[in-house]
Formats: structure tokens, C-alpha cells, sequence
């Protein structure tokens, strides 16, 4: 029975994937909520999440991190979301939804109901031997197979088939791609393009079968299975992933009588209406013209598309999309755009081949050599952005076509901003133009963060983060907002500049960079912490020396990190997490004596809080006199090295990695940098210590030791990269101590290694050029600059609490060694607490009746 009123409607979407969560949000920000109350089901468990970084569950990125939006979107007044509630029929005729927990009457239906991963009839294909790479639940079962498997095969080479390659390499196993055709991705690349992307998954330890059809799986003799190809050839397995492509879920389309496709996927004409008149489909359910279309991109524009009719707006017809698409599989660069094939008529090619660092690049021309077409990339990407826009834009290539993709500096300048027209598309996931940029910024977003937050460009794949910045970058400066790069008011110069100066010139105090570099006598909020940071790199001096105290902010100031409430934190370093009962015991009984509250940290260390400032001096006298010496926690600098218990007590350790992790942090822990450093030591791939998601990320391999780098958890995670592989110990901190000091010279304030990585021009290659194959000539020079960082370690806490004058700073009254009076507490789990204010409010006036 239809529930809805006359004004409001019931309209249900099937599916809360990307593409149907997309098309609840398009609906609640379009004002829909007055026209339908919106009943969406979800087969899944969890609301959706972001399938496109699948892999990065397995780096240590759980389901809520992965969630799209808010939960606030299907907590809104007219949104119910039914988690694991599948529908199980549709009733066209009554316009009812059947699900296991009965009926639903619609007037307008969305199928959003996605794809399912195609498996291969294969005799024995069950079990273990049967699994696939495509939901959070499939990534939870092939972990789970994992534990007790040595070696992983994945059928199927396409995007999928390598990102689930990547998945098993990072559970510890040894990888295998079996691909059916005579190159991996076959719909992406072309044959030079396969081979350049099969040599370079090759040289990081997966094993490629190209031309390989599975013919059954039998037991195998060392590995729990055999798959046997056509012929005599075999390959023994523990388990197996399917990733051999997608089908469109449309059974329910099939099930209600819905017109499909010539191959499967529900009907659809150019305003994403299916057959039916009432119900729409959107995503890799929907076929438009016969042609499914797999990506997240092509699914945004259906579903505002559908969003938009539904609120009587006008909307574009969908009239196919381009399925370019830049990523990274195995941390290798692969680009796809256009015609990359060079199928159209005429078209002809321009290739630039890199046997020796197996890179590929081709363009794809008109026959006149006008018109860019189509392009390949394999090993680097920083062309993607100017070729797609040539592409998808129209715009004239240069006299030297084969310039675009020449190595940098043989060829042409990367396209401009300003080549730009208005209708280029810079963010295809939200369809965002380079005109709505230009309208943000009229409309007064004077930044990057602004214009995202307007446009929401770059907040879907994120591959078009660079093109944007460029973007905005020229639009302001085209009118007339400067995009000043100098660090204040008081130094024209960036953090970079500044500090070469002060490097070059062996400049030690804040006064002499003023005198010599600045304008002005004092400096302000920005620039005096910004080259005190750059001081304490380069000499690390005490911060509490007289004539650097003044350049700190509020927690170097103090060495403590001041809480809500007034009161600080102590932090006392334990290297690697490593600690004696001995020390846990010190460290309960200051606790216990301060009545300070304790917590573990998600960084292997204790934190102490509740400390009041004149506290403090006393509590690390204790502390220091019990072994420890100061975390940092206070300072943009070495905070953590989190470790897992390596090969001394885990069966699965290859080394040592607490051992490792007490060498990495005990040499970098008084270095001072741009921001925060984090760092784990993994001693296997299980990877418990989190390794690939800290600024530095060591795992430890049969051979050595594998090198990540310029990753970080919180508000902006990014997964670290892979650097080198099968380092020796020595090695390893060499490699450690360049890349550090490189980071420090090079990069912005308050800029973590994540963001510094995606602003280098050249990208992780380059870095590679300078760390490991000193390009710029530079790796002795950093080297001796860490060692004097070293050499010149004394912890700050310790130098302090000898000093008398410096001592004098830790008071709450200058003429009186008591407490802050207004400072309160209660207890609560039986510790203490800081008051919240209303709890203070209300104290008061107990007191004040009383």
C-alpha cells in the first residue's frame, strides 16, 4: 500500500554504494525533502564507503575512515537508511519494494544497485580458492585466508586484478597476476604500455602470467592448490581472488521484467529512465546505448542527473562519459585517456619508451595532427592533467606534438591555467568546470581549502588536486590577488629560502636573520616560531636557551602541552614502546604522587595529564632521575616510533624490529622539523605496527628491510610509499637521514611529509633520484647535517631542571610557588579529571548557598 501523502512522496533507492549515496546527497542538498521522504536499503552492513581506496583497508584504514559524508546525511528528518536489508523483489504493477522485512510502496524508484565480480566457470573454484576483491566483507574473508597462506594468486589483471595483487603482497604473501589476455589491462593500455607496466610490477617481487586461461583447480602438491592452464602448465596456490571483471547487478531489473541491455545492465535512455517511467538506474547497473560504465565518475553524473529531475530541474542528458582514469597500482603511475588505443580512424601515435626505467608514454593525434586524441602513461603521471585537458578540450597541440610527452625539460611547458576555457572539466568526479572555480572565487574563496569546500572539486579520487591548486593559483593572481609566497610580513622569502640563508650563512639567533634578511625589529606570531623550528634543525640548540625561548610557541615554551583546562601533559619517551617494569613502576608512582591521569596512547607512550605548570619542574626531576628523558610531544618534531615485538617473541617476525625501532628513534629524537614526525618498524609484512601510513614506514623483509615514506594518519591520511626494498641496516638510516634532511630543507612551515610529497615536481622519482642516487650531489651533505643534529642531542628536560634561571619560567605567580587556585578537578573511573565548565557553574553555586 502507498503511504505517501499527496505532497510528499515515497521515493526509494536501491543500493547505498558510491553512485546511490552520491544521489541522496544531490537530493537533500537540492531541497527533495520537501517533495519525497527517501527510504534507502543497502545489502551491505555499513553505510557506504569509498570502494575507490579499497586497498587502504589493508594499510590500516578501518570502515569508518572509508565511510563516505556524515552519518549525519541518513540520520536527517525524511532519510531512513536500512542497513543489510536487501531488496528481494520489485512489484511494478502494485509499485512495491519487497524486502525481507516486508513490503514498501514507491512512486519513483533509483536502482543503484552496482555490480557484482564476475567468476569464471571453473571446475573446483570454491572455497579458498573462490574468493573475491570487491567489498569490505570480501577484503575481511581474504585476510582471514591469509593468515594461514604463503602464497596468493589474483585471476585477472585489469584495475582490480592489480590493486588486489597489491592487497595480498601487503598481507605478507607472495603475489601472482594471471591475466587471459597478452597484457595487463587490456582495455586501458596497449601492448608497449603492458609491457612497460609488467616489467615494473615484476621488479617489485609479483609474479605476471599474461595469456593464461584457468582451466581447473585441483590439489596441489607444496601449495594447497594447482591451477592448471591449458596444456601441461600449472601454478600452485593457498588462495585464490577472482578480479576477472564486473557484471551489472541487475537481477532485480531481470526479476520485475525491466528492459536490459544487449550485455546485461538495466536499460536506460539519456535522462536515466529505464523502461519503466517511474524508475530510474544509475552506476554499473545501468546500460546507456549497451555500454556499462565503470567508473565512479560517469555514476556522479547519473546521479545528479536523476537528482535534479526529481526536484523538476533541468538536467544534461547523459550521453556517455570519458573514462580516463589515473591511479596507482603497486605504486606504480598508470594513466589512461581518450582513445588510447588509437582506434578512431586516422589516428596516428607519438611514443616516448624508457626501457631502462620502463616508462611509457604515448600520444594519440588526429590524422591532421591538430587534435590530441587519446593518450598512454606507464611510470609517470605528472602528464596526465596537460594531456587530458588537450583531450577533453579540444585544444590545439603545438607544432611538436611529441613534445607533451618528452622527458621534463626536452619539451613543451605543461599546459597553463590559462590555456584553459571556462568549460574544461577540472574534477570530473563532481563535474566541476574551471568556470565554477572562477565563480567560487568571485563569489569570495580567496584559497584552496575555499574553493574545495565551495566546489567540492578534488574531495572525490583526489586525482585533480594539482590542476585545481594551478587553477586557483592563476585565477587569483588574474585578478590582482597576490599569491604571496613570502613567509610574513617581516621576511619576503619562503621557509625554504630562509632556511638556506640561515644554513649557508651559519646564522644562530632570530636577531641576526632579522637584521640581515628582514624588515622590522621584532617579528610576529608567524615567523618567529617558523625560524625557531628552522634553527633548532640546523644547530639544535636547547629551546630554552634566553635567546630562543622567545621564538617558541606555548608548548615549546613550557616543553609540555598545555590541556583544556590550563594544566599540561607529560610525555617521557619509551623509545619503540619498549619498557621495563622497572620504568612502568616510576612512571605509576609519579602519576600516583601528582594524582596526574594516564592513558596509553595509540603511539606505544604514556601520557600524564593534569600536571599544573609549576609542577612540572618536580615531576621531570623524578622521571628523568628514573632513566627517561622528554618525548617531544610538545614540538613539531620526532614524536613516535611505534613498533610491533619483531622476531624476539612474534612467530612471524623476520627481524628484529624493536631493536630497529629503539636505533631510528634514539638518533632522531631531538630533530626538529616543518612539522610532526612519525615514525614504525614492522617486523613482517602483517604489518601490525602500522608502518605504511607514518612519515617513515619500515618493514622488515627476509632481506632486510623495506623503506616507506611521506605518509600520515588524522584529519588528511595519506598511504605511505614505497621507497626502497631490501635495505641493510646501514643503508636504511643513510637513506632515513637524507630523506629527513632533504624534508627539512625543502619544505613549507607547518608542512607534513605527506603534503611535501605531493608538491615535488617529479614526484616520488625524483625524491628517489636525490636519496638514493644523489642527483643533486647533495646526499653527504645531509648526511653530516643529520650527525650534527645527533651529535648535539641533550634532552631538554634534563637541561633545563639544572639551570636556576631557567627554571624561574615554570611558575604560575611569578613571586609564588603555589598553584593556579581556579584550576579544579573531579574524579571520575577513578581518576582525576579537569572540571568542565558547567560542572564548575554549578559547583559554584552549591558553594555560594552553603
Amino acid at each position: 500500500m502507498n503511504t505517501s501523502t499527496p505532497d510528499v512522496q515515497t521515493l526509494v533507492v536501491i543500493g547505498n554504494g558510491m553512485v546511490g549515496h552520491h544521489c541522496v546527497e544531490q537530493l537533500v542538498e537540492r531541497g527533495a525533502l520537501g517533495r519525497y521522504r527517501i527510504e534507502v536499503f543497502s545489502e551491505e552492513p555499513l553505510r557506504a564507503y569509498d570502494r575507490v581506496h579499497l586497498s587502504e583497508y589493508f594499510a590500516g584504514r578501518d570502515a569508518e575512515s572509508l565511510a563516505l559524508g556524515e552519518a549525519s546525511l541518513y540520520l536527517t528528518p525524511g532519510v531512513t537508511l536500512h542497513l543489510g536489508v536487501p531488496v528481494l523483489e520489485i512489484d511494478r504493477e502494485r509499485r512495491e519494494v519487497i524486502t525481507a522485512n516486508g513490503s514498501l510502496a514507491y512512486d519513483k524508484l533509483v536502482l543503484a544497485t552496482g555490480s557484482y565480480p564476475f567468476v569464471p566457470p571453473i571446475e573446483g573454484a570454491e572455497g579458498d580458492s573462490r574468493l573475491v576483491y570487491r567489498t569490505l566483507a570480501d577484503l575481511d574473508t581474504i585476510r582471514a585466508a591469509a593468515a594461514q597462506a604463503r602464497r596468493g594468486v589474483v585471476v585477472g589483471g585489469g584495475l582490480l586484478g592489480l590493486e588486489a595483487a597489491n592487497a595480498l603482497k601487503s598481507l605478507g604473501l607472495d603475489a601472482h597476476v594471471v591475466e587471459f589476455a597478452p597484457r595487463l589491462m587490456p582495455v586501458q593500455l596497449d601492448d608497449q604500455g603492458g609491457q612497460a607496466l609488467k616489467a615494473r610490477i615484476e621488479a617489485l617481487g609479483v609474479g605476471v602470467h599474461l595469456s593464461k586461461a584457468t582451466q581447473s583447480i585441483s590439489s596441489g602438491a607444496e601449495y594447497r592448490y594447482r591451477m592448471n592452464f591449458a596444456g601441461e602448465d600449472f601454478l600452485e596456490t593457498d588462495l585464490i581472488v577472482f578480479s576477472a571483471g564486473i557484471r551489472p547487478q541487475d537481477a532485480l531489473a531481470r526479476q520485475c521484467g525491466l528492459e536490459l541491455g544487449a550485455r546485461g545492465g538495466v536499460a536506460i535512455d539519456g535522462q536515466c529512465l529505464t523502461s519503466d517511467a517511474d524508475i530510474f538506474a544509475i552506476g554499473e547497473c545501468a546500460a546507456w546505448n549497451g555500454s556499462i560504465f565503470g567508473l565512479v565518475a560517469p555514476g556522479y553524473q547519473m546521479a545528479r542527473s536523476v537528482a535534479a529531475q526529481l526536484c523538476g530541474e533541468d538536467a544534461d542528458p547523459f550521453i556517455g562519459a570519458d573514462m580516463s582514469t589515473k591511479l596507482k597500482l603497486l605504486g606504480v603511475d598508470v594513466g589512461s585517456i581518450g582513445d588510447a588505443q588509437g582506434a578512431l580512424p586516422g589516428a596516428r601515435s607519438y611514443r616516448f619508451i624508457d626501457e631502462a626505467s620502463s616508462s611509457y608514454r604515448r600520444l594519440v593525434v588526429s590524422a591532421d595532427g591538430k587534435q590530441a586524441l587519446g593518450a598512454v602513461l606507464v611510470g609517470d603521471n605528472s602528464y596526465y592533467d596537460t594531456l587530458l585537458q588537450y583531450v577533453q578540450n579540444g585544444i590545439k597541440l603545438p607544432a611538436d606534438p611529441a613534445s607533451l610527452i618528452l622527458p621534463a625539460g626536452e619539451g613543451a611547458p605543461a599546459l597553463g591555467a590559462d590555456a584553459l576555457p571556462a568549460t574544461a572539466t577540472v574534477c570530473s568526479c563532481h563535474n566541476v568546470s574551471k568556470g565554477a572555480i572562477c565563480s567560487a572565487i568571485d563569489s569570495g574563496c580567496t584559497d584552496v581549502a575555499g574553493v574545495k569546500a565551495c566546489t567540492r572539486a578534488a574531495s572525490g579520487c583526489g586525482g585533480c588536486a594539482a590542476l585545481l591548486k594551478q587553477v586557483v593559483e592563476h585565477e587569483l593572481s588574474a585578478r590582482g590577488v597576490a599569491v604571496d609566497k613570502s613567509l610574513c610580513e617581516h621576511f619576503a622569502y619562503t621557509r625554504q629560502e630562509l632556511y638556506a640563508l640561515v644554513r649557508v650563512e651559519g646564522i644562530e639567533t632570530f636577531e641576526e636573520v632579522l637584521a640581515k634578511h628582514g624588515r622590522g625589529h621584532v617579528g610576529c606570531e608567524i615567523c618567529k616560531p617558523a625560524i625557531g623550528s628552522i634553527l633548532a634543525s640546523c644547530w639544535n640548540r636547547p629551546i630554552q636557551d634566553p635567546w630562543l625561548v622567545p621564538l617558541q610557541d606555548t608548548n615549546d615554551t613550557f616543553m609540555a602541552n598545555m590541556q583544556k583546562n590550563g594544566t599540561y601533559s607529560v610525555v617521557p619517551r619509551i623509545p619503540g614502546g619498549e619498557i621495563t617494569p622497572e620504568g612502568l613502576i616510576a612512571i605509576g608512582e609519579v602519576a600516583k604522587k601528582y594524582r596526574l591521569y594516564t592513558k596509553i596512547t595509540g603511539g606505544q607512550r604514556i601520557d600524564l595529564f593534569g600536571a599544573q605548570l609549576h609542577e612540572l619542574p618536580d615531576i621531570w626531576g623524578e622521571l628523568i632521575a628514573a632513566g627517561f628523558e622528554t618525548g617531544h610531544a610538545y614540538g613539531k618534531s620526532t614524536r613516535t616510533v611505534k613498533s610491533c615485538v619483531g622476531s624476539t617473541w612474534c612467530r612471524y617476525g623476520v627481524q628484529d624490529s624493536v631493536k630497529m625501532a629503539l636505533d631510528i628513534e634514539n638518533r632522531y629524537k631531538g630533530l626538529r622539523s616543518p612539522h610532526k614526525l612519525k615514525f614504525a618498524v614492522s617486523g613482517c609484512t602483517r604489518e601490525c605496527a602500522e608502518a605504511q601510513s607514518k612519515d617513515v614506514g619500515v618493514i622488515a623483509t627476509e632481506k632486510g628491510w623495506n623503506l616507506y615514506v611521506c605518509g600520515n594518519g588524522g584529519m588528511r591520511p595519506r598511504h605511505a610509499e614505497l621507497f626502497a626494498t631490501d635495505l641493510d641496516d646501514e643503508t636504511l638510516i643513510r637513506y632515513i637521514d637524507r630523506f629527513l634532511m632533504f624534508y627539512i630543507r625543502t619544505a613549507d612551515k607547518l608542512q607534513r611529509t605527506s603534503v611535501w610529497r605531493e608538491s615535488l615536481e617529479g614526484g616520488l622519482d625524483y625524491l628517489k633520484a636525490v636519496i638514493i642516487d644523489d642527483s643533486l650531489g647533495l646526499a653527504e651533505e645531509l648526511e653530516a647535517q643529520m650527525q650534527l643534529v645527533v651529535d648535539r642531542y641533550e634532552c631538554e628536560w634534563a637541561n633545563a631542571i639544572q639551570d636556576p634561571e631557567k627554571l624561574k619560567r615554570f611558575r604560575t605567580f611569578v613571586n609564588d610557588g603555589r598553584g593556579d587556585p581556579d584550576i579544579r578537578f573531579i574524579d571520575e573511573r577513578g581518576q582525576r579529571r579537569p572540571l568542565r565548565a558547567d560542572e564548575a557553574g554549578l559547583i559554584s553555586l552549591v558553594e555560594e548557598v552553603v
